[in-house]
């Protein structure tokens, strides 16, 4: 049986107001490399379970500093509560990082893909990998460019029945793979706080998702 759907909120900015999604949000998702040097400041004032994020330029982030300055950033989250830490499969040495995470907090080893969405086959390799580097819970997002696109993200989760999967497109391609995810056993899905708050695009608002999954009785 698919649990109740679970919305992830992104905090991008210091100025956000968070007020719209507090009724409907699971978790929030702290972006460090968005928010910039206040971003302590806004996890401890969170009142629900949080993911700490320090995205690398490569996979779509904006972190301009040295690679070992922002592990360092990105750890010191467990110090102030974070309930799970977001690495990504390509960071060097991410078993060893995901290892002292699972200390304290649960892992997420993620993959954004910010051209395309490979074959299937590609895909559940990924996944494998991010099992054996230690996740507790495996995010693989793409870029779709068609239908078909929604259809594969949506096929992989179904591959790993006893793994913590999350697995969506990005683009207006992709929103029906962010939608239907959790409903086919996906983990999470992301919903921004309101429109101009997307963190990715194609990000349909919280609110915006926990209305159809109220009118499909989900909820």
């Amino acid at each position: 049986m698919v649990a109740p759907p679970r919305i992830c909120v992104p905090i991008i900015n210091d100025s956000q107001i968070i007020s719209p999604a507090e009724s409907v949000a699971d978790l929030y998702e702290v972006r460090i490399d968005l928010i910039g040097k206040d971003w302590r400041k806004i996890a401890a004032q969170l009142k629900i379970p949080w993911v700490a994020c320090n995205r690398r330029v490569e996979e779509g982030g904006r972190w301009q500093e040295k690679e070992d300055k922002r592990i360092k950033e990105l750890l010191s989250a467990l110090d102030i509560g974070a309930s799970y830490i977001d690495i990504e499969l390509g960071t060097t040495s991410v078993e060893t990082i995901a290892q002292k995470v699972k200390e304290r907090a649960d892992v997420i080893i993620s993959y954004h893909n910010l051209v395309e969405t490979p074959p299937i086959g590609r895909l559940r390799q990924i996944v494998r990998n991010q099992l054996a580097a230690g996740a507790d819970i495996c995010k693989v997002v793409t870029t779709a460019h068609s239908i078909k696109d929604n259809a594969t993200m949506l096929e992989l989760i179904n591959f790993f029945p006893e793994a913590r999967i999350i697995s969506f497109a990005m683009g207006i391609a992709g929103q029906i793979s962010r939608l239907m995810s959790p409903l086919v056993g996906g983990f999470m899905t992301w919903g921004s706080t309101e429109e101009g708050s997307e963190s990715a695009e194609g990000q349909m608002t919280a609110v915006e998702l926990r209305r159809i999954y109220r009118c499909l009785k989900l909820d």
